[in-house]
């Protein structure tokens, strides 16, 4: 860290652009060519030793607060897995050593920037690609310190190829008119912190973290050949302790009904089937806290969790109504009939009802690949979901197929199975393939009761003819920009209401119920940011180019999104599904979708 230290120490004390760190000027003689004159050149890495730490500006109103990442060959730390499990583990395991810098950098009498303070990454309990711990091919360092930025090239012989690394991304906040402390943090706090890191790095815990995820790998590509759609392990902890996402302590922990208990690479748990399955039980029992356990389980999550061993379809979606949202050209017709002065097989409005927004995300979710629906009828619209046949018999005249008349077919036809909570309305049972009820926090089967019950009462389900679920719509370029018009500059902004700001769009998020990082909602807007601003095309083949943008982040990592143009986004990104980028363009107000012709 010696040039880093030379560049801090040589700035004014008031200075607040720290231009000389970014700009990682140096001059670089060669002693095996003496008659060739040095140059200069402009790299802001810094290395302690073979550990580089490469500064960059967050963006133009925060130059006081550089974002650091950190190189670590992977050689160091005695390792090879270069898996996202591998990355989240090294991001929690280097949180501890942050916390204590910042626990000595702490004064409750100063606000941070005269402090100082260290930001790294949180994660909640899931297992997320991230921009903020990740691996790269990194260079190594080819040089030796000379004076001041002076730095004198290596033999060839004595150059390293580059090196796989373990990229560890921060933020570091500088105190104002402080350069010694600063240099203390940057040249020497981190780079020991970082020291200790390695010295310390535990292999049996990522070992086990790696085995976990061999189990949890194992188990999804069992459910992909199986009947079932989901899985919840026996000792599943799944109730959230108040305000937080962490598990409850003291909680009824989750156990297999006898007649569902499965098991899989040696773990015993409950099998939810493909079909159409109700969960019910009185209020609080704890059925909506188990269908968000199986919400959660479409992405992998770490040891204590308590749903570590909760895994579901990666393609499920949460659906729910959503008054207001906007809908352009979907064909809503299996469950809308008619509405007066519209066609409900290519159905636009700005201000979606609750039953035509629930309609329109079934639909949309279907078209994209969903092959597992979660639906809690407390965020779902009543006269979407059921019409007893006493209501029937009253009403002729009624435009809405409800849901329990279409339920069975979307499985039987797509291919898409259902899992429900429901706690007010008979008419499920009829139509569920299994009931499971909730009582005391614990499961158990009451299928065959229900279907007596049922026979008792005389239900009859008279279903509609089969529909036709097929989505014929394109988008074209037309308002599809980050630019507002008649402005120059972008706009891209991201509120923690619950809103995407980008070009004159406002898109609500809020219906983006699978959503489980606020992070993942900042790189849902510069996904797509770079989604318009590549666009070259009148027409716009929305699935390919969004296949394409994930191949690439694959190859290049998320950070390829990121643009210090924009100051009111976060640094930090975690990727979000397809689903959740599709149901955001989908949102778009001033985009322009039209119906395909036959």
């Amino acid at each position: 860290m010696k040039r880093l230290k030379s560049k801090l120490l040589s700035m004014e004390l008031d200075t607040t652009t720290y231009h000389e760190m970014y700009d990682g000027r140096m001059f670089v003689v060669d002693p095996a060519r003496p008659n060739v004159e040095g140059y200069t050149d402009h790299e802001p890495i810094y290395y302690n030793d073979q550990i580089g730490f490469e500064i960059t500006a967050t963006h133009k109103l925060a130059q006081d607060k550089p974002t650091v990442t950190i190189l670590i060959p992977c050689e160091q730390l005695r390792f090879s897995c270069l898996s996202p499990c591998a990355a989240d583990f090294c991001l929690r395991a280097f949180r501890p050593y942050i916390e204590e810098l910042n626990a000595e950098l702490y004064n409750r009498s100063r606000p941070d920037n005269e402090s100082g303070k260290y930001y790294l990454h949180v994660p909640g309990g899931e297992i997320l690609v991230r921009n903020t711990a990740y691996f790269a091919l990194c260079p190594s360092r080819d040089y030796s310190y000379g004076s001041g930025s002076t730095v004198c090239l290596l033999p060839d012989e004595e150059r390293q190829a580059p090196k796989m690394c373990l990229c560890i991304r921060l933020q570091v906040q500088l105190p104002k008119r402080k350069l010694r402390k600063t240099v203390q943090m940057l040249c020497k706090d981190l780079p020991d912190a970082v020291d200790r890191f390695i010295a310390d790095f535990d292999p049996e815990g990522l070992n086990n973290a790696l085995a976990l995820a061999e189990k949890q790998s194992a188990i999804r590509a069992w459910l992909k050949k199986s009947d079932y759609c989901a899985f919840v392990a026996n000792g599943s902890i799944l109730p959230r302790a108040k305000g937080t996402n962490l598990p409850l302590k003291n909680a009824v922990a989750f156990r297999s009904t006898p007649e569902d208990e499965i098991e899989i690479c040696g773990i015993r748990g409950m099998g939810f089937k493909k079909g159409v399955t109700v969960i019910t039980g009185g209020g609080y029992s704890g059925k909506s806290t188990l269908l968000d356990a199986i919400s959660a389980g479409i992405y992998d999550h770490v040891k204590g969790d308590g749903r570590e061993l909760c895994i579901t379809d990666e393609s499920a979606v949460t659906i729910s109504a959503e008054d207001g949202r906007s809908v352009k050209h979907v064909n809503i017709a299996p469950f809308i009939k008619w509405l007066p002065g519209g066609d409900t097989a290519d159905f636009s409005t700005d201000h979606a009802s609750g039953s035509t927004s629930q309609a329109s995300n079934i639909m949309e979710a279907v078209d994209c690949g969903a092959t597992l629906l979660l639906i809690d009828e407390d965020k779902s619209a009543t006269n979407f979901m059921i019409r007893d046949n006493m209501m029937k018999e009253l009403i002729k005249k009624e435009p809405i197929t409800p849901f329990t008349d279409r339920v069975n077919e979307i499985h039987r036809t797509l291919g898409v199975s259902t899992i429900l909570v429901i706690g007010g309305s008979g008419e499920y049972l009829s139509v569920a393939d299994r009931v499971y009820m909730m009582e005391d926090y614990l499961i158990k089967d009451v299928t065959a009761r229900s279907k007596n019950i049922c026979t008792a009462a005389g239900v009859l389900n008279a279903l509609p003819a089969p529909a036709d679920w097929s989505q014929k719509r394109t988008l074209y370029a037309e308002g599809f920009s980050s630019y507002p018009q008649r402005s120059g500059s972008e706009r891209l902004e991201v509120s923690d209401m619950g809103f995407i700001f980008i070009g004159d769009e406002k898109i609500d998020v809020r219906g983006l119920h699978d959503i489980v990082s606020p992070r993942q909602l900042d790189t849902l807007g510069f996904m797509l940011r770079h989604l318009e601003i590549s666009n070259n095309d009148l027409v716009i083949d929305l699935e390919k180019r969004i296949d394409e943008l994930y191949e690439r982040i694959e190859k290049e990592g998320v950070d390829l999104l990121y643009s210090s143009f924009f100051t009111t986004t976060e640094r930090f990104l975690d990727l979000p599904r397809r689903q959740e980028l599709l149901a955001l363009i989908y949102r778009m107000r001033l985009v322009r979708f039209i119906k395909k012709e036959a």
